[in-house]
């Protein structure tokens, strides 16, 4: 039997998140999705990065309270209103922005979270299991977010 070879693809592109609350998880899966099956790779990874120190990629279940557990989980482990030194301004020196916000916190929780997240393209569809969905998570906003994501494989033969 013949076994026809398939071509090697990697695509990038840049997704815009529009966020509207400081602390929220915005699902990205279907446009995620969407983007992906723009590519024509139907085997391979598909990379998901944020652009920002303040935003995180997670891949868990889209329940409400869990979400608004997660949230309450990170306001213990890094409150807002927090002594950070961070937002000394005063005595910072470098990566200093006009009209800059205090958002130590915000960095803190970003550490417990990864900026990326890679996942499995098969058959031209994101193998994610049957509860798992993938999340910008926002810990400074409302902001306006940017996500890389590139796609790598094979297409159709």
């Amino acid at each position: 039997m013949e076994t026809l070879a398939r071509a090697p693809a990697c695509r990038h592109s840049r997704i815009r998140v529009e966020t509207s609350r400081p602390a929220e998880f915005v699902d990205i899966t279907d446009r995620i999705d969407a983007n992906v099956a723009g590519t024509g790779v139907r085997d391979g990874l598909v990379n998901v990065q944020s652009l920002h120190t303040t935003a995180a990629i997670l891949v868990n279940e889209h329940e409400p309270l869990l979400l608004l557990d997660f949230a309450a989980l990170l306001a213990r482990i890094a409150p807002e209103h927090g002594s950070y030194r961070h937002d000394d301004m005063a005595a910072r020196a470098v990566n200093l922005a006009p009209g800059e916000r205090p958002n130590g916190h915000a960095h803190c929780r970003a550490l417990l979270m990864g900026s990326s997240a890679s996942l499995n393209l098969a058959e031209g569809r994101l193998q994610l299991g049957r509860w798992q969905r993938v999340f910008l998570v926002e810990m400074d906003g409302p902001r306006s977010r940017e996500i890389s994501v590139l796609v790598l494989g094979t297409g159709a033969p």
